[in-house]
C-alpha cells in the first residue's frame, strides 16, 4: 500500500512538469498561531488568535478536499492544539493517498504528552511522518534565539524520544531544523559540535538548514523594517561548507534534499527564485482561520474556505487565483526559497535534480 501511494505522489509531480495540475497534492496548514516561543526572528508568538478553524470545520475540509498527498501541519506550536491527533485522523482517513505528512515541533509542549500523541500519529500508518525539531544554535545561543531558558535542551529531549519511537515505527523520521538569520550567522558548525557531542548518532544530514524570511502571514515579522539575514555572501559560504561534509545517501527525499540546499545556496548569493515556484499549482498554503493564501510568503488571500462550504474547488478556479498563476510565470511572485514550497517546485521542474 505504501509502495502504491509513493507512486502516486511521484506520477502526480512528475505530471507538473507538463501540465497545470487540476488540484493540488500538498497542503501546509498552521492550524494554529499559538505559540510558547519568544523567536527574535519571528513574531507570531505576539499574535493571540480567536475564531480559528475547528476540529469540525477541519473534519469538514478533509472530508470535501480528499485528494492531498502530502500535508504539512504547522503552527505556532502545532501541538498546542489539543486535538492534534483527532486533526491527523481527518486527513488520514479522508485522503485515501496520503503518503507524507510532516509537522515542526518547538518542544515547548510536555515532552510525555508530545510523544504519546506522536505514537497515536504513528499508529495510523501513514507511510511517513517527518517531524522538524527548531533548533538553531548551540544551547546558550539557541535559547537566546528562541526566547525560552532551556529551550535547547527540551530539544535534545524530543529528539531522543523521537529516536526510541523510531525503534518501534519504521514510518518516522526527524530532522534538526536550523533557521539561518544574521543571529546565527556562523555558528552552524559550532552547534553542530554541541549536537553531535550530546547525540553521537547524527551527522550533518540531521539537520535540515533554511535561511530566515519575511512574511506577513505567516511569521507576522514583514512590518519590522529590518532585515533577519546574514551577510549574503557569508551566509552562502556557510552553508556551501556545511553542504560539503553532508553525506551522499541514495534515495528520493535525499534527491531532493541536495537540489534543495545546492539552489539555497544560489538563491542566498543572488536574492533571486532558483526557477520558477509551483505555488497554486502543486500546493497552497492555509490559515488557522481558513484563509486559502498562494505560499507560506505571500500574503495575497485567494479566498475562504468558510465562504465555499469548505470546499478549495471554487478558490482554486476564481479570478484572484488565476491572476495569480498569471503572476508566478511572469516571474512576479515573492523572491524567496523555502522548503514548504522548494520541495514541489524541484521535483515540478525534475531536471532541476540531476
Amino acid at each position: 500500500m505504501s509502495a502504491i501511494k509513493f507512486t502516486k505522489l511521484a506520477m502526480t509531480a512528475l505530471r507538473s512538469n507538463f501540465t497545470q495540475l487540476k488540484r493540488p497534492y500538498k497542503l501546509t496548514f498552521s492550524i494554529t498561531y499559538l505559540c510558547q516561543s519568544r523567536c527574535q526572528m519571528c513574531n507570531i508568538w505576539t499574535i493571540k488568535p480567536k475564531g480559528e478553524l475547528s476540529l469540525d470545520e477541519i473534519k469538514e475540509f478533509a472530508r470535501k478536499n480528499n485528494y492531498f498527498k502530502w500535508i504539512e501541519l504547522s503552527g505556532g506550536e502545532p501541538f498546542l492544539r489539543s486535538d492534534i491527533v483527532e486533526i491527523v485522523r481527518a486527513f488520514k482517513e479522508s485522503c485515501k493517498s496520503l503518503y507524507v505528512l510532516t509537522m515542526p515541533t518547538n518542544s515547548l509542549c510536555n515532552r510525555d504528552m508530545e510523544l504519546a500523541k506522536m505514537e497515536e500519529i504513528l499508529m495510523m500508518g501513514i507511510p511517513r511522518v517527518v517531524v522538524t525539531i527548531s533548533l538553531d544554535g548551540y544551547r546558550e545561543l539557541h535559547d537566546r534565539i528562541r526566547g525560552i531558558p532551556g529551550n535547547f535542551d527540551k530539544a535534545i529531549a524530543m529528539f531522543k524520544g523521537l529516536q526510541e519511537l523510531k525503534k518501534r515505527y519504521k514510518n518516522l523520521d526527524m530532522v534538526f531544523g536550523y533557521t539561518m538569520t544574521r543571529f546565527n550567522q556562523g555558528q552552524l558548525e559550532k552547534t553542530y559540535d554541541e549536537v553531535k557531542r550530546l547525540v553521537p548518532e547524527i551527522t550533518h544530514n540531521t539537520f535540515h538548514i533554511n535561511v530566515g524570511a519575511l512574511s506577513d502571514i505567516y511569521y507576522s515579522n514583514s512590518g519590522t523594517g529590518e532585515s533577519i539575514l546574514a551577510d549574503r555572501a557569508v551566509l552562502a559560504q556557510e552553508i556551501a561548507g556545511f553542504i560539503s561534509k553532508r553525506e551522499k545517501t541514495v534515495g528520493d527525499v535525499a534527491l531532493i534534499e541536495r537540489a534543495f540546499l545546492r539552489n539555497l545556496v544560489k538563491y542566498v548569493k543572488t536574492g533571486e527564485m532558483p526557477m520558477r515556484g509551483r505555488s497554486l499549482d502543486a500546493s497552497l498554503f492555509m490559515d488557522s482561520y481558513g484563509n486559502v493564501y498562494p505560499s507560506i510568503m505571500w500574503g495575497r488571500k485567494v479566498g475562504s474556505i468558510r465562504d465555499t462550504q469548505y470546499s478549495l474547488e471554487p478558490i482554486w478556479h476564481n479570478e484572484e487565483a488565476r491572476a495569480v498563476r498569471a503572476l508566478i510565470k511572469e516571474g512576479k511572485e515573492p523572491k524567496c526559497w523555502t522548503a514548504c514550497e522548494a520541495y514541489q517546485t524541484l521535483v515540478g521542474n525534475v531536471r532541476s535534480l540531476f
